[in-house]
């Protein structure tokens, strides 16, 4: 598309958008294949807010998600791969279906032959009425992962902000590591009887007043709610608000989405198009550090013997 081209450099091999653990595993992988991969990001991976991860394989202590950004980001470098920090506003295939242009914010232009998007979600905070958000999460009274951080709650008193089957569910995961797990509406329990008898036949009770106020302390997360007299105090909350994939590149390109933005989980693996490649939690599926290292690793290693198909460089036998 001419409407990309301006400040437009040499086209490289891929484009990878997003600088988390999917896309900079992928822009490792793909410099150790020796291509010319560019890696684009706008400083919003989810991982950067991790205070402490404790379910990455070799570090049993954990890793606070920044370090591990870190950490992942001179690796990929290291081996050749370019970072640059700026947020992709628009992303075309030429009509020849040669290459990829990627315009930036900045009015730069990026052409690639391949493409990965690894852009992330967005995850639907929480709004505190008291208390800092960043510093709740950092303290852990505040947590959106029960899969990364229910072990270290452990035979604590638990609390889950939500109304619906998904936050139901997540209340039962977490009552497998306490036994005082409580679901709080965000304005009323909308849960048919089923569900209801499920939640209490596990154990877990469910709150029907209306939650009036958040405050979050150093040491606990207190609950007004509706009606009572005093707030209820819980030594951590999950809100169970889900997320929003970044999936809009994804739609540029075409109907790749479904109505609600997810894109497909066999994206990392068989592809959107041909040459491009997803991968990370901006797929449908476990969003997990180490699900996102792995999708990035298939996905950058099927996008390379692609270009090596386009190029000839691949058996016939093999194809």
């Amino acid at each position: 598309m001419t409407s990309l081209s301006a400040g437009e450099g040499a086209p490289i091999d891929i484009l990878i958008v997003g600088a988390g653990p999917a896309g900079l595993t992928a822009g490792m992988y793909l410099a150790r294949y020796r291509r010319d991969v560019r890696i684009v990001h706008d400083g919003r991976s989810r991982a950067l807010w991790v205070p402490r991860s404790r379910n990455i394989p070799g570090f049993p202590d954990g890793i606070v998600g920044a370090d591990l950004i870190v950490r992942m980001s001179d690796h990929a470098t290291r081996y050749g791969a370019e970072i640059v920090e700026g947020r992709v506003v628009e992303i075309a295939r030429d009509e020849d279906r040669a290459l990829f242009r990627a315009r930036l914010d900045s009015g730069a232009v990026i052409a690639a032959r391949g493409l990965i998007l690894a852009t992330g979600v967005d995850t639907n905070l929480a709004r505190l009425d008291s208390g800092d958000h960043q510093a709740a999460v950092r303290s852990g009274v505040l947590r959106y992962c029960p899969i990364c951080d229910g072990f270290e709650h452990s035979d604590q008193r638990i609390a889950v902000l939500g109304s619906d089957l998904h936050g139901a569910a997540e209340a039962m995961f977490l009552r497998q590591y306490s036994r005082d797990v409580t679901l709080i509406p965000k304005w009323q329990v909308a849960l048919t009887d089923k569900p209801r008898g499920e939640l209490a036949a596990s154990g877990v009770d469910v709150l029907e007043g209306r939650v009036l106020r958040l405050e979050a302390t150093e040491e606990a997360m207190f609950v007004a709610i509706e009606g009572e007299a005093a707030p209820r105090r819980f030594d951590t909350l999950y809100p169970a608000f889900g997320s929003t994939p970044r999936s809009e590149l994804a739609a540029m390109l075409g109907p790749l989405t479904d109505p609600n933005g997810c894109i497909p989980f066999s994206a990392f693996s068989d592809g959107l198009l041909p040459g491009v490649y997803a991968a990370g939690d901006v797929l449908e599926g476990l969003d997990q550090i180490s699900v996102a290292t792995g999708q990035g690793a298939m996905a950058a290693t099927r996008l390379h013997n692609w270009l090596r198909d386009q190029d000839g460089h691949v058996m016939a036998d093999q194809k």
